[in-house]
């Protein structure tokens, strides 16, 4: 039996972004706080973490960026110029993005949490027992830990945290290379969001689920190319990812010469429904279905939220008579009120829409969304509009598309009638 002395308060499982945020919010709200991970929490993170200018300057935080892009373009023509001359044509988006130096957003969180104290455990976490007054994890090792509060934040496939089955989970999918070209595949200076001409693509590939190229200036000679599938169930083969990024530069006449850093795959779930928000402890990070469903970003709503659900659970845990379940109770109304909850079912209901679109209406679509506002589609990339403001930009976007994407839009296919009811009743 472990003495209330040997009870910490909160213990996360977890060593990425999502754990490290959470762990080091909690330590500034001098909480007794405890990381086990399964890896040292200074190994190098294997993917890049992009931002928006504007976000990142709210948070106080440009200093963690590596590159800074003002020239930030889209291209959503076909690609052919022979039959029109604005194929080729960039739509100009006018806000900064930035690049994190994911080593100094790892620095600085695990700095946080070192100036806050907090105890690092490496270990796998094997069994969990909770109690009405702790929470206790034994490692494989037989190390046992016990905490008043529980926060998995391991990720697309948490240990302990449990989610409803909502039918298969759509998957962005990416695949990229750092290096050196025998010419600028981008212009100088130059970021690409989406590059969506496919004139490089085959009759039979471009009746296939259409792909990007997300791209970036990195100075020097260097270039970021990655090739990208929005999102589809099931997921788009990297393998045929790395042959459409392979066509794209054959087209432009473009090889590589020097190949520095090759990611040979990204699989971030979009659509992950929210955790159960009855389990006595608490998610965070890509666990708690925080990713985006729209543009697959976290890393801002990770530095935004975490703050405020720290703030929450140290509250609570004054109380030295709370359980576990009641702690997280309250954890889990901080992260996931309803507002978030409808605004998640919007943006589910518009990713069923994009999964199903070819690429003519999908190049459509995109055309549209970005002549809407920068208030409206920023917002709308970054989750900071209220639901209102939400509804408005989509009834827009609706208003402004072609009726080759309206049909689209309108026709009811799949889930969307279930998340339209989500949005209306946002019980868990």
């Amino acid at each position: 039996m472990p003495t209330r002395a040997s009870i910490i308060d909160v213990l996360v499982l977890g060593a990425g972004p999502g754990a490290l945020a959470i762990a080091s919010a909690l330590g500034k709200e001098n909480l007794n706080v405890h990381v086990l991970a399964a890896n040292d929490p200074n190994d190098p993170w294997p993917y890049t973490y992009g931002i928006w200018g504007d976000e990142v300057d709210v948070l106080g935080l440009n200093h963690l960026l590596q590159h800074r892009w003002h020239k930030t373009v889209s291209y959503f023509g076909h690609g052919d110029t022979s039959k029109n001359s604005n194929e080729n044509k960039p739509t100009e988006h006018s806000c900064d993005y930035g690049l994190f130096d994911k080593n100094k957003l790892q620095k600085h969180w695990i700095t946080e949490c070192n100036n806050s104290k907090v105890t690092w455990h490496r270990g796998i976490a094997k069994d969990l027992e909770i109690t009405n007054k702790t929470s206790s994890v034994t490692t494989s090792k037989g190390q046992k830990i016990t905490s008043r509060l529980l926060i998995d934040a391991t990720g697309y496939e948490p240990v302990f945290l449990k989610s409803p089955n909502n039918g298969p989970v759509a998957i962005q999918t990416c695949y990229g290379v750092v290096g050196k070209f025998t010419k600028p595949p981008v212009e100088k200076g130059q970021f690409v969001l989406m590059d969506y001409r496919s004139d490089h693509l085959s009759k039979e590939e471009k009746g296939e689920p259409p792909t990007f190229l997300y791209a970036m200036d990195l100075g020097e000679g260097r270039f970021f190319l990655e090739e990208t599938s929005l999102g589809l169930a099931p997921a788009f083969p990297i393998e045929k990812l790395r042959n459409r990024l392979q066509e794209r530069l054959l087209k432009r006449g473009i090889e590589i010469t020097e190949l520095e850093h090759e990611e040979l795959g990204l699989f971030l779930p979009m659509n992950m429904p929210i955790p159960y928000m009855n389990q006595p402890l608490l998610g965070f990070g890509g666990s708690a279905a925080m990713v985006h469903p729209a543009s697959g970003y976290m890393v801002g709503s990770l530095l935004r939220r975490s703050p405020y659900v720290a703030r929450v659970i140290a509250h609570k845990l004054k109380d030295q008579e709370a359980s576990p379940a009641s702690i997280a109770s309250e954890g889990w109304k901080a992260l996931w009120p309803p507002e978030l909850k409808r605004k998640k079912a919007l943006y589910h209901f518009g990713l069923e829409k994009l999964m199903r679109f070819k690429d003519p209406q999908l190049r459509a679509f995109f055309q549209g969304f970005f002549n809407l506002p920068q208030k409206q589609w920023y917002g709308f990339l970054t989750n900071t509009l209220t639901t209102s403001e939400l509804v408005q930009a989509m009834w827009a976007m609706f208003l402004e598309a072609p009726w080759s994407v309206r049909w689209g839009l309108i026709g009811m296919q799949g889930k969307e009638l279930y998340l339209l009811w989500k949005f209306l009743k946002p019980q868990n």
